[in-house]
């Protein structure tokens, strides 16, 4: 499974990023697709996360803000960002787990795959 990061940016706060995950190798509907992020010098932390059949996952700091979507046609998963804050500046990474078994995965050390992370600035 290879995953392709892209989208992220330099936004006021406020704004909107469209981030995207498009992977190769295995359907997005067979897999559990989360996104992290990680500002310096922080741990990486659980921001949104889909599987098929089951209702997103999203980590209250987000909540109402960004949405996690799929578009099983063009194999991509995408993040969209609103009322972005300055608190939401980071690296945005896309990870997959083939075993789409359980509740929704949260915590990175449980997805096998990952993509390139992708920047993301909120300036205010």
């Amino acid at each position: 499974v290879q995953l392709q990061a892209s989208g992220g940016g330099s936004v006021q706060a406020g704004g909107s990023l469209r981030l995207s995950c498009l992977a190769s190798g295995r359907a997005v509907r067979n897999s559990t697709m989360g996104w992290f992020r990680q500002a310096p010098g922080k741990a990486r932390e659980f921001v949104a996360a889909i599987k098929w059949g089951a209702f997103p996952a999203y980590a209250d700091s987000v909540k109402g803000r960004f949405t996690i979507f799929s578009n099983n046609a063009k194999n991509t998963v995408y993040l969209h960002m609103n009322s972005l804050k300055s608190e939401d500046t980071a690296v945005y990474s896309c990870a997959a787990q083939i075993n789409t078994a359980g509740p929704i995965l949260l915590t990175p050390q449980e997805y096998d795959y990952w993509g390139q992370g992708t920047q993301v600035t909120v300036s205010s």
